[in-house]
């Protein structure tokens, strides 16, 4: 329990600004087993921005208590996410052939397309979390548990499913590069999965389905493109289901 508690803390410290322990073992085998609390660092990613979002709700209207609670998520990963979908738009949208996207995903530069996509996303998102504030603050606060869990189990699905592209052993995300045993499988489902107990059935349905069509979208297109995915595209695939998810369980409860 210890050592999975150790890679819980590892998972925390690779994809938040979260400090842990000093102690804690580091090692780029711990890291590479990890993955499998990839969703379950959603649970404390969503949950501090639920926190910010009630606590906002108390004082100020809905639409600037959602843009707190968005920036409080942000700032919690260091934006991490949102970097890897610009950087993925602008390899996607501005290069035809394979050596082109991952050169132009490579730059720190932030091009037309990742503009677009990045400032399209967080108004998406915004309209989406201050229209579940509407129909309920409550469904509103599950939602970013909901959405922030199933949608990095998503990525884990990529990371399990698929080829990592790039040989710069550098890159961020070489180390998370390999496929997921049985157990490891199983961990990161839990943590993607349970959160969506807390929803009325209908719309866990919705949003799961949801989560992963436009996962398995996705996945097909990176093949089709990349032959695999890159760090960027883990970033792209968390923020696309976030929102997907959002919009699904907002369709669902809107109509009931």
């Amino acid at each position: 329990m210890r050592y999975q508690y150790e890679l819980l803390l590892t998972a925390i410290a690779f994809f938040t600004r979260i400090p842990i322990p000093a102690a804690t073992p580091w090692s780029q085998h711990r890291l590479n087993q990890s993955a499998r609390y990839f969703p379950w660092v959603g649970w404390l990613v969503g949950g501090a921005g639920a926190t910010v979002l009630a606590l906002s709700l108390l004082v100020l209207p809905a639409s600037l208590a959602v843009l707190l609670s968005m920036a409080a998520t942000v700032r919690l990963t260091g934006a991490f996410h949102e970097d890897g979908l610009a950087d993925a738009c602008d390899g996607l949208g501005g290069g035809w052939q394979r050596e082109d996207v991952l050169r132009i995903m490579k730059d720190s530069r932030i091009g037309s397309y990742g503009a677009a996509g990045l400032v399209l996303m967080l108004l998406a998102k915004a309209a989406a979390l201050t229209e579940l504030v509407m129909v309920g603050s409550s469904l509103a606060i599950i939602a970013l548990v909901v959405a922030h869990a199933l949608s990095r189990l998503a990525s884990t699905a990529l990371i399990h499913r698929l080829e990592y592209v790039r040989d710069d052993d550098s890159a961020r995300a070489k180390p998370l590069a390999h496929r997921l045993q049985r157990g490891e499988l199983l961990i990161a489902s839990a943590g993607g999965l349970l959160p969506l107990l807390a929803l009325p059935p209908v719309a866990a349905l919705s949003a799961a389905l949801s989560a992963t069509l436009v996962a398995a979208w996705f996945a097909r297109m990176l093949v089709r493109r990349l032959g695999g995915y890159t760090g960027d595209c883990l970033g792209a695939a968390q923020q696309i289901t976030e929102l997907a998810t959002y919009l699904a369980i907002l369709a669902t409860c809107s109509s009931s």
